[in-house]
């Protein structure tokens, strides 16, 4: 195992310090809660949105804790669940009066460990609406889900969600946009390589020089099936024909359009994978109004890409240009 890291035990905690350092203009970090939450908060009669998973999938989440995204973010240990004692101390910073929205992806300790926070908050009397993600074509069900899994689509929702609630929507307004937006978005990945999670030491699993895993999951689960390496023309069309037939999208529709690194693949490849996107949906006279391209929901350095697709519509439209400035995504401020 090669990592830039001191002991695997203190990664989480260092590289929370290390955000600290880096965007004290943006952030608060409390290493000891494992939480970050924006510098503002709790803001009087907005929305409070949040979310968190494992670390290991940086950006996500605590990159976009800031103005017109989440106002906290709780990171768990390496690819593995935050505990309900963060998601609740999360609700609290975050609570200004008018509700918290929890955006929780579709994996089985981060449903669990979110309702039971939502259940202490609201025993507290913070109102709390939660939001599942579940965007992943691949499979149906995985190692860490019942049904399928939450992934790229919760990135570009927060986004999304995030604007609306800087304007002072209420809590239902906010959830009912974030269940849309999860709707009109599907997701799928590939890998090219594995990863490996610090406290492990060794790769989570095996590929061969020649091989692929496809509809791979973010912590390394399984895909659909594992294939010979392809093109790259091949491999985006193995990804977005499941994507486009599952969402039905049809001619003349305009999409937003997210091409993920995975953290191990250099931007030069993921740029021809868009180009590649972008043809193949040309082909089928499905527009591209929106994009993405780089490392937004990464498997540690995991070599690979995922492609998330959502259908627009004006409204979401005017919230994904909307201004946000978070420390891994900002424009229009």
């Amino acid at each position: 195992m090669k990592k830039l890291i001191n002991k695997p035990e203190d990664v989480v905690r260092e590289a929370l310090a290390g955000m600290a350092a880096v965007h004290a203009d943006l952030i608060n970090v409390d290493i000891e809660q494992q939480i970050i939450v924006r510098r503002d908060a709790p803001i009087k009669n907005k929305v409070g949105v949040i979310s968190g998973g494992g670390s290991g999938h940086e950006p996500m989440h605590g990159g976009y804790v800031g103005y017109g995204m989440l106002d906290a973010a709780c990171p768990g240990a390496v690819f593995t669940s935050p505990v309900p004692d963060q998601m609740l101390a999360a609700t609290r910073a975050v609570n200004g009066g008018a509700g918290v929205l929890h955006i929780v992806k579709n994996y089985t300790g981060d449903v669990m460990n979110f309702e039971m926070a939502a259940e202490l908050a609201a025993a507290e009397d913070i109102e709390v609406v939660s939001v599942v993600t579940n965007d992943d074509v691949a499979v149906q069900d995985s190692l860490y889900t019942a049904g399928r899994r939450g992934v790229g689509v919760t990135v570009l929702l927060e986004k999304i969600v995030g604007a609306l609630a800087e304007t002072g929507a209420p809590l239902a307004q906010v959830a009912e946009l974030a269940r849309q937006v999860n709707n009109q978005g599907r997701s799928m990945g590939m890998a090219l390589t594995s990863c490996t999670v610090p406290a492990a030491g060794k790769p989570t699993f095996e590929l061969g020089e020649d091989e692929m895993e496809i509809g791979i999951g973010i912590h390394g689960e399984p895909g659909r099936r594992r294939a010979k390496l392809a093109t790259a023309a091949e491999i985006t069309e193995t990804l977005t024909n499941p994507i486009v037939d599952d969402l039905r999208l049809k001619a003349g529709e305009q999409v937003l359009a997210m091409v993920n690194g995975m953290g191990g693949t250099p931007l030069i490849e993921l740029y021809i994978v868009f180009n590649e996107l972008e043809r193949i949906l040309k082909g089928k006279s499905i527009s591209i109004t929106r994009s993405l391209v780089g490392n937004y929901i990464t498997s540690l350095e995991m070599a690979g890409c995922s492609i998330t697709l959502v259908r627009l519509n004006d409204e979401f439209v005017k919230y994904w240009d909307a201004p946000v400035h978070t420390p891994a995504l900002r424009w229009g401020r």
